[in-house]
């Protein structure tokens, strides 16, 4: 005889009944949603470490850097997948503790070891064997670390994230938005993937370039583990009841990206990465400014319109938060401020 889980046997299963067991099966499956797009990310991944390894046994340089490419390509596809996870998860209310433990390694493995090896073997592995020996030896050498110092920049990028409840950048922005701490991993990974692309997969042929790259990989290294300021997207609202604008927007966008893909990827990245240098600079430049000494601001001019005891006073009163401080909690509307205690993504 029909039973409920739970009860007795005979007690016969009511329509509501039936409702609720079948919502909360609905509920557990929905819980796989998210690790779906986060074994896409790892996938990715995988494709782009095999295509990688796979250049190197190539015989001819169209089909090596073919397959170098593709690996680019696949690095650049995995970071949909990894901001679709977490969104996914909050929209559904189905984060976890095994969710968030997923998507670390699984951007350990996508965004860490799969472009550290991609970087190694288009920037220096690839190189002429005509060229220098010595200096050869040297770029494969030299280039061998900074490719490792990504990985272990990107390692320990994640492993603040997933210790540091709620971090704070060295140079704040905006009280109502928030921002990445340090230069996010995908990020990182997709300035690389999109260099390659950029070039089709053909590997780097002189020393000049070898050099250039060495430092690139080494920048985005420092900005992982840096505590500026990066834009993380949070104010895209997509379960907004018609939006029809943001939907056109994103359509387009997609369009461009995949249409004009090696240089619009490339430009998106590398926009990117010189937003939070930008935004670090500016913030050092007002802070400078708002910090100056009294004797540099006696020899300003006094403002037109103004009696000159105005400029005295200004002088004589404590410097106030005419700019935003360094920290956000110190702001005097900071306690009204609301703020999601919700995590960021990476």
């Amino acid at each position: 005889m029909p039973r409920i889980a739970g009860g007795l046997p005979g007690e016969a299963i009511s329509a509501e009944q039936r409702a609720g067991i079948r919502a909360a099966r609905v509920r557990r499956g929905m819980y796989v949603v998210p690790s779906l797009f986060t074994a896409g990310s790892i996938g990715a991944g995988y494709f782009a470490i095999t295509q990688t390894i796979d250049s190197v046994s190539a015989s001819g340089q169209i089909s090596s850097s073919t397959h170098l490419d593709w690996a680019a390509l696949a690095i650049c596809l995995a970071i949909p997948f990894d901001a679709l996870d977490g969104r996914i998860a909050r929209m559904t209310n189905t984060a976890s503790e095994f969710g968030k433990e997923l998507d670390s390694l699984a951007d350990a493995v996508t965004f860490g070891v799969a472009p550290c090896l991609l970087a190694w073997v288009w920037g220096f592995h690839s190189l002429p064997p005509e060229m220098n020996p010595d200096m050869r030896r040297a770029l494969l050498q030299v280039g061998s670390f900074a490719c490792f110092l990504f990985l272990l920049c990107g390692a320990s990028r994640l492993a603040r994230f997933n210790s540091t409840a709620n971090a704070q950048p060295r140079n704040p922005g905006r009280l109502d938005r928030k921002y990445f701490v340090g230069m996010p991993i995908p990020a990182a990974a997709g300035m690389i993937a999109a260099t390659v692309h950029c070039c089709y997969g053909y590997p780097i042929p002189n020393w000049p370039l070898a050099v250039l790259w060495i430092a690139l990989v080494g920048l985005l290294g420092f900005l992982m583990v840096s505590t500026w300021r990066f834009w993380s997207g949070k104010e895209i609202n997509l379960s907004r009841t018609q939006p029809f604008q943001l939907l056109m927007l994103l359509a387009i966008v997609l369009f461009v990206l995949i249409k004009f893909s090696s240089g619009a990827l490339f430009f998106v990245a590398l926009v990117y990465m010189f937003s939070g240098i930008w935004a670090r600079a500016a913030y050092s430049w007002s802070r400078r400014r708002r910090h100056k000494p009294k004797d540099e601001l006696a020899d300003q001019p006094a403002r037109p319109g103004a009696p000159a005891f105005v400029d005295e006073y200004a002088q004589q009163q404590p410097m106030r938060f005419e700019t935003e401080p360094e920290y956000p909690h110190d702001h005097p509307s900071g306690r009204d401020s609301k703020q999601d205690s919700k995590p960021d993504d990476y």
